[in-house]
C-alpha cells in the first residue's frame, strides 16, 4: 500500500514524530513520502501533492486545523484519510473513536476499517464535524495557540466564558429555499457530527452519513442565559432550551445584520455578513477502528 504523510511540527502525540517514523518502519514502511510543515495553512497544497503522486493511505499529524485543511483538500479524491490526534480538541478523531495514542492510532490507519462519510461545506470550505457562527467562533478565535498550549482544553472554557459577552444580531436563515428563523441571535452551528471537545453531544441524532446538516441557532444573550443552554448541553438536551432551537436540512442561507466570524472544525475565519452551506454525500474516506474493536 502507497502511503504518505504529512505531519505538523508543533504539534505532539506520543514520543513525537521519531516514534511515529519507528512504528512505520515496525510496519514495513521504511521511507514513505514524509512532509512537515508549521502551518495547517500548508497542509492543502501538500495533500494535493500526495493524492496526484499515488498515495492510497495519508496519514495527517496535527490537530483539528490541520485536519480540516486536509479533509478540504482530498474530499472526493481516491485516497484514504488515517488521523494522528496530535491536537488539544481532536473533534474528528473523537467522534469516530480513533484512539488518542500514536501506535494505536497508525494501527487503525494501516488496518482499520474504511468508512465512507458525508461533509459539510460553508461558503466553499469543507469541514468535517462543525462549523458556526458567532459564540462558537469567538470562542475558538480567543483559544489561540498560545492559551492551548498554557492550558489545554481548558483554554475553550476560559475563551468561552469570554465569548458569553458578544452582542446579539439580526439573523435570518433559510432551510432549503424555507424560511426557518427570523430573529435575534448569538450562535448559528452547523453539525456534520454530533458532539464537541470532551465528548458533549450537541446534535444527538446526527450521523456523518446521511446525507444532512445539523442546524442549531441559540438566542442567549448574556453569561447567565449561556450557562442556562450550557447546563443543558452538558446533559445531551440543548434542543429543549427555550433559548435554542434545531433542525436538519440540505442546504442553509445564513445572512446577518453584520460582519460576524464564523469557524470550521475549530479554526476561526474572517467575519462575514451571509454565509451558504450545504452537504456533500460521501465524498470522504476515513480510517477507523474495526467494529468489533469500537
Amino acid at each position: 500500500m502507497r502511503i504518505a504523510v504529512i505531519a505538523h511540527q508543533k504539534k505532539t502525540l506520543g514520543g513525537g514524530l521519531g516514534e511515529l517514523r519507528q512504528v512505520l518502519r515496525d510496519h514495513g514502511y521504511i521511507d514513505p513520502p514524509w512532509y512537515e510543515v508549521r502551518s495547517s495553512r500548508q497542509v492543502p497544497a501538500l495533500a494535493r501533492k500526495v493524492v496526484a503522486d499515488g498515495a492510497e493511505l495519508l496519514f495527517i499529524w496535527g490537530g483539528d486545523g490541520s485536519v480540516q485543511r486536509c479533509v478540504d483538500a482530498i474530499a472526493g479524491k481516491a485516497v484514504n484519510l488515517a488521523i494522528l490526534p496530535a491536537g488539544t480538541a481532536n473533534l474528528l478523531a473523537t467522534n469516530l473513536n480513533i484512539p488518542i495514542d500514536l501506535a494505536a492510532a497508525v494501527d487503525v490507519g494501516l488496518h482499520g476499517d474504511r468508512r465512507r462519510l458525508d461533509v459539510g461545506v460553508l461558503n466553499d470550505e469543507r469541514f468535517a464535524v462543525m462549523a458556526g457562527v458567532g459564540f462558537d467562533a469567538l470562542t475558538m478565535r480567543y483559544a489561540d495557540d498560545s492559551l492551548k498550549e498554557h492550558l489545554g482544553r481548558l483554554a475553550y472554557v476560559v475563551s468561552g466564558t469570554r465569548a458569553t459577552q458578544m452582542n446579539s444580531r439580526k439573523v435570518r436563515i433559510t432551510v432549503d429555499k424555507q424560511l426557518w428563523f427570523k430573529g435575534r441571535a448569538t450562535c448559528v452551528l452547523l453539525g456534520q457530527m454530533g458532539s464537541l471537545a470532551g465528548g458533549v453531544r450537541v446534535f444527538p441524532s446526527s450521523r456523518p452519513d446521511d446525507g444532512l446538516l445539523e442546524i442549531g441557532v441559540v438566542t442567549a444573550e448574556n453569561p447567565v442565559q449561556w450557562a442556562r443552554v450550557l447546563a443543558r448541553l452538558a446533559v445531551g438536551r440543548a434542543g429543549s432550551s427555550p433559548l435554542a432551537e434545531m433542525t436538519q436540512g440540505r442546504r442553509v442561507d445564513i445572512r446577518l445584520s453584520r460582519p460576524t466570524v464564523y469557524e470550521l472544525d475549530g479554526g476561526a475565519r474572517t467575519a462575514k455578513k451571509h454565509l451558504r452551506a450545504k452537504i456533500e454525500r460521501g465524498v470522504l474516506v476515513v480510517c477507523v477502528p474495526r467494529v468489533e474493536e469500537s
